[in-house]
């Protein structure tokens, strides 16, 4: 994990999930508060694989972001970890949970 980072060196959260995404030809914002105002808003009951999930951790507002994975669990470069992958409701993420936004 590195803060700003954006290459498989070294990922912050938004870095990641846009590397993904460019990689499959989809250009993301740099930012997990852009990333939030782009693609369309999807409810929890209605998330599929692919999908971003957003969270306010250290900051107001979409300050980590994720790609769902689907069965609850998502994909994230976390600072504690690196990437791994994480299940949206666990006491933690669940808390922080602020929606989510399909742009494919």
């Amino acid at each position: 994990y590195v803060f700003g980072g954006t290459t498989p060196s070294g990922f912050d959260c938004s870095g990641y999930v846009r590397y993904v995404f460019a990689n499959a030809g989809i250009y993301l914002p740099r930012m997990a508060d852009e990333q939030f105002e782009v693609g369309t808003p999807v409810s929890t009951d209605e998330l599929i694989p692919g999908d971003l999930v957003f969270f306010t951790t250290y900051t107001y507002g979409a300050s980590h972001v994720g790609i769902y994975l689907g069965d609850g669990n998502f994909i994230n470069a976390s600072s504690s970890r690196g990437v791994a992958i994480d299940s949206l409701y666990s006491s933690y993420w669940g808390s922080c949970y602020i929606g989510a936004r399909r742009v494919m």
